[in-house]
């Protein structure tokens, strides 16, 4: 006589011992983490609530409609904007420079401000547009 109980075949999965390692993991990866996070106490400075005395370096020039030319927010010719810009590219070699025109101006007055930057060979030339509305 056989007994077929003893010889049936278990096809079922058992999700214990895979559940089981999962939570040993998980509290493995809870606990390393919180250690990491701890770290050592140390009495950070407090920072300053009064704003930087320092001047922006960033030079703006603007062009208006009727073709008058300002460096930052003071009116200036050619010859004056290309002296000034030397000046403060032998200050700060790196100047960066923002051109802003307006859109109804001859684009002649852009050309020659390009051209006085190109001269002081001010690398960081940035031009000013409006934002695309869509």
């Amino acid at each position: 006589m056989r007994v077929e109980s003893e010889e049936k075949v278990y096809d079922d999965i058992n999700i214990t011992p895979m559940l089981d390692v999962a939570y040993v993991l998980l509290l493995i990866f809870i606990i390393m983490t919180t250690a990491t996070v701890q770290g050592i106490v140390v009495n950070l400075p407090k920072a300053s609530s009064t704003p930087s005395l320092a001047k922006p370096k960033t030079k703006a020039i603007s062009i208006t409609q009727d073709g008058s030319i300002y460096l930052d927010t003071y009116p200036v010719t050619i010859q004056e904007l290309e002296t000034r810009l030397a000046q403060y590219k032998a200050a700060t070699p790196d100047l960066p420079v923002v051109l802003k025109a307006d859109a109804s101006i001859q684009y002649e007055k852009v050309i020659e401000v390009l051209d006085v930057v190109t001269r002081l060979e001010i690398n960081q030339l940035g031009l000013v547009t409006q934002k695309l509305v869509k």
